[in-house]
């Protein structure tokens, strides 16, 4: 639990709009996603990430979706997947979707993670190989929502953040 709340609030600063001295550092742009370092209190932090392509319902007020690949050293960290849909979460209901293949995040707030490091590594693993990656939640108040990401860039965007980290 002590890593989600470390991340979420790491999440939350970097999408949030306010000042702080350090700010993620972009270290490359590829496509649709893009790789960025940031110093975090327990070192370096590493991840990369995209916002979706499309987002629906479109008429839905609601914050920035993104997708993340996220790796702490220091902390032991690697490969942790985590998505926000600018919504608050109802429990236990957000899906990522390429193809045949399915995904079931656990949620907590607006964050959502995978369950283990084998379902990262297999999403990984899907993610390298498509074009598009659906994400469907449903808010808190439980309005259906889903964010449709373009895989174009990942795997370069993911291994510069991964040997950013090593």
């Amino acid at each position: 639990m002590k890593k989600f709340s470390i991340l979420f609030l790491f999440l939350i600063f970097f999408v949030s709009t306010n000042a702080w001295s350090d700010q993620p550092k972009s270290i490359g742009k590829y496509k649709n996603w893009e790789a960025f370092t940031y110093k975090g209190d327990k070192g370096k932090i590493c991840f990369a990430q995209t916002a979706p392509l499309e987002r629906s319902p479109k008429n839905l007020k609601r914050e920035s979706s993104r997708l993340f690949v996220t790796f702490r050293k220091e902390e032991k960290i690697k490969n942790e997947l985590s998505v926000t849909s600018g919504h608050i979460y109802k429990q236990s209901t957000v899906v990522a979707k390429s193809g045949k293949n399915e995904f079931a995040f656990f949620s907590q707030g607006n964050f959502a993670w995978l369950i283990d490091g084998e379902e990262e590594y297999n999403l990984i693993k899907t993610m390298k190989k498509a074009s598009k990656l659906s994400v469907s939640a449903k808010a808190s108040n439980g309005t259906q929502t889903k964010d449709l990401y373009s895989m174009m860039g990942f795997t370069k965007a993911y291994n510069t953040a991964k040997k950013s980290c090593a």
